[in-house]
């Protein structure tokens, strides 16, 4: 570990060996390093499952939320203090599944954060039973006779609600992913990025060789300002593309709120007007 990890020393990790977060986890830190983000003013905001133990192996501020509800908190979180860097990090069930109204919403809203998903197509933490993401036929000890519903796609959904960055990346690809999250991480506005990554213990479809045979990047002519092309790529099963699919600039939420007309300070920084405190409770009293 080297001097400016951002790993916390002396945890108990508590994944199964061989699980994608761990890939994961390092790649995370690993772009924290060379992006020399200040910890002071990092924050981690995660919900509930195995994916959301991530904050807590970081030496950063975090927040573990309710399940689903970490996209809420971290744009409260981004509109409170805007000088902060914000990444709202969870699985696919916690995110598509308990959290897909907060996904679909918060990509209207366009909030100044990066939502990185750990996608392994089961619930980890709940002993394996399909999530959102999980594909049609997979069988797993809640659904023995194979899933019955057509996948989630986020990708897809992201970019038909004109999200302003759609990412997909495989644990498997580190300098790709890297990459991705940096460019994540550095966008204005709300960032998906969406990382395939195996469950070695519950999902034995989708295996680190299964993801080796059936991803591929997208082409190097690639226009990802053009969202009909984004789409189409978004739509394609087999092989599933890795790479930015979409990036528009748009307003940012936290930009437009009234809070920060006239003044860009924190809302920490600033003295309550007392009296314009009292004017309000005797107003609405």
């Amino acid at each position: 570990m080297s001097e400016n990890s951002y790993l916390r020393t002396g945890c108990d990790v508590a994944w199964c060996p061989g699980c994608g977060n761990f890939g994961i986890l390092k790649i995370v830190n690993e772009t924290l390093q060379e992006m020399e983000l200040d910890p002071r003013q990092t924050v981690v905001v995660s919900g509930i499952g195995q994916a959301a133990k991530t904050p807590q192996y970081l030496n950063l501020h975090f927040f573990n939320g309710l399940h689903g509800r970490a996209l809420p908190a971290a744009t409260a979180i981004k509109a409170t203090n805007r000088n902060l860097t914000v990444i709202a990090e969870s699985g696919d069930g916690d995110m598509y599944g308990e959290g897909g109204n907060h996904f679909i919403h918060c990509i209207r809203r366009n909030p100044d954060l990066t939502n990185i998903v750990h996608n392994n197509m089961v619930y980890g933490l709940t002993k394996g039973q399909a999530s959102p993401t999980s594909p049609h036929g997979l069988v797993t000890p809640l659904q023995v006779d194979g899933v019955i519903l057509e996948p989630f796609n986020p990708i897809a959904v992201a970019i038909a609600l004109d999200a302003s960055f759609a990412a997909r990346a495989y644990v498997g690809h580190a300098d790709q992913t890297r990459a991705i999250l940096k460019a994540a991480i550095r966008h204005r506005g709300y960032a998906l990025v969406d990382i395939l990554q195996p469950c070695v213990t519950f999902n034995k479809l989708n295996t680190y060789r299964w993801f080796e045979e059936h991803t591929t990047p997208l082409a190097a002519d690639h226009d990802h300002t053009d969202k009909i092309q984004a789409f189409a790529r978004a739509c394609e099963n087999d092989p599933l593309r890795l790479g930015i699919f979409y990036q528009n600039e748009k307003p940012v939420f936290e930009d437009q709120l009234a809070a920060y007309r006239g003044d860009s300070r924190p809302l920490f920084e600033r003295r309550v007007d007392l009296n314009k405190l009292a004017e309000t409770v005797r107003v609405m009293g």
